[in-house]
């Protein structure tokens, strides 16, 4: 069977709306990616004549602005572009945070067991019980409002989570005969829990981290609109629109369209999330 034919009969078992929203997914990644190449104009230009233009508004220099201004005159798909930008990318740097100091913790705590294990499990329970969004409002008032405050803050906060599932994970596979096996060949320590233990519990991390990763693009949508996370003149959702909740009646397109890309990209990756858990997990597929 040619590698051809091979993907399309892995394609074909693939449900069509995980098609789609992949698809989305990746609409959204290339717009981050190539921001500066596919916005029409400069996300930060001013223009105070052409201000509050509604969408398809052409100027007399052939100028259209597909989504309309904002209330300074920035077109606003330039701004939603360059948004998408910085909301992914305060997500993947928060959730590999996040994802590196929970996992290491709890394999920790499952390996080691003992007052090891009480220690870092009472402190995830302490973190947990508070909760993650007042205490990344809280964090970043203190601390102050900024682009790597804000991925150190969602990524210091949502560490327990990880920290749970590798805890659960590593008890399990810890008492594994291999395990058993590698302990006598010579394998000790970190040599143990990174080439023996995490390979093993990778898919339910990976599970986590892809619907973490909706949860970070809302935490800082909701910090940025609050006025806690990305700071002006950089464009954000939260910032569009927080800014635009001001012309609801007069300019809707001001929050409808980055509303919408908030909508669609946490939708796409929560879907994607969900099937994901249902592939890696068999115990989750309906027995036929």
């Amino acid at each position: 069977m040619s590698l051809a034919t091979n993907l399309r009969a892995r394609l074909s078992r693939v449900p069509t709306s995980i098609i789609v929203m992949a698809s989305l997914l990746g609409a959204f990644v290339l717009m981050a990616l190539f921001a500066p190449l596919l916005a029409p104009f400069d996300p930060a230009r001013q223009s105070l004549i052409q201000r509050l233009r509604p969408p398809g508004h052409t100027t007399a220099q052939g100028l259209t602005y597909l989504m309309g201004t904002d209330d300074l005159g920035r077109d606003l798909m330039s701004r939603v572009i360059h948004g998408a930008r910085a909301s992914m990318l305060v997500a993947v740097a928060s959730v590999s945070v996040s994802l590196l100091i929970g996992s290491a913790l709890g394999m920790l705590a499952g390996w080691r067991r003992g007052w090891v294990e009480m220690a870092i499990m009472r402190f995830v329970d302490i973190m947990l019980s508070i909760p993650a969004i007042l205490l990344a409002v809280l964090a970043v008032a203190v601390v102050g409002p900024g682009f790597q405050t804000l991925i150190l803050v969602l990524g210091l906060t949502r560490w327990p989570r990880y920290a749970r599932v590798a805890y659960a994970q590593t008890l399990q596979v810890a008492t594994l005969p291999y395990i058993r096996a590698a302990e006598l060949a010579g394998a000790r320590g970190p040599r143990l829990l990174l080439r023996h233990i995490l390979p093993n519990i990778a898919g339910p991390l990976l599970v986590v981290a892809t619907a973490e990763f909706g949860l970070m693009i809302l935490f800082e949508a909701s910090l940025s609109f609050l006025g806690l996370g990305i700071q002006p003149p950089t464009p954000s959702w939260g910032t569009i629109l927080s800014a635009g909740r001001q012309y609801l009646e007069r300019a809707w397109w001001l929050t409808a369209f980055p509303g919408a890309c908030l909508f669609l990209l946490v939708l796409s990756v929560n879907v994607l999330g969900d099937w994901l858990r249902d592939h890696l997990d068999p115990r989750s597929r309906p027995r036929g």
